[in-house]
């Protein structure tokens, strides 16, 4: 078997006691654990240049060592000139150990880079401890070569966790190094 992420050990050997000590959750099982990070992005210009979703397809997998899928319009919208079956993104979903290497990278590489960074806004949980947050360009990543960038391109990163509430989820994520701007 291959090695353990070094957050997932903090998180077993640090996390779940401090969680426990708040004396909240009855069973370690009850305590809130991540499920899933989702990368998606959106696409406008890829209905016109096919080169341009070639690059970001090559750039998403190179930040989430993980092929995207390439998400296609569901139904034509005149006014947007998208027909049917057009690709308009592609999202990646992580999950075991490539989430948790992908979560301490971002938490401790990504994020300390990105540009006038004050912190991460607490109100962005939807209500069931799980949290979402949108990225202007994907340069901010390290993986990523200035020189190779076809187009900068935003994303969006939905962390899913097992907490019940926004509390729970925000204490798991704070605890995680997740760094969020005083409420």
């Amino acid at each position: 078997m291959g090695h353990e992420p070094r957050l997932k050990i903090k998180y077993k050997d640090e996390i779940l006691p401090a969680l426990m000590e708040s004396g909240r959750f009855k069973s370690v099982m009850a305590a809130p654990k991540l499920i899933k990070v989702t990368i998606n992005c959106g696409i406008n210009e890829a209905k016109e240049d096919a080169k341009i979703l070639e690059g970001v397809l090559k750039d998403i997998a190179l930040i989430t060592s993980q092929k995207p899928v390439i998400t296609r319009a569901k139904n034509s919208i005149s006014n947007f000139k998208i027909r049917e079956e057009m690709p308009v993104g592609c999202k990646v979903t992580l999950r075991k150990t490539q989430m948790w290497e992908f979560v301490d990278r971002f938490f401790n590489i990504v994020i300390p880079r990105i540009r006038d960074f004050r912190g991460l806004s607490p109100k962005s949980f939807d209500g069931r401890g799980n949290y979402s947050m949108g990225l202007k360009d994907q340069m901010v990543f390290p993986e990523i070569d200035f020189d190779k960038i076809v187009k900068a391109q935003g994303m969006n990163i939905c962390i899913t966790t097992t907490a019940q509430n926004d509390k729970d989820g925000y204490e798991l994520l704070k605890l995680l190094g997740l760094p969020f701007r005083e409420r």
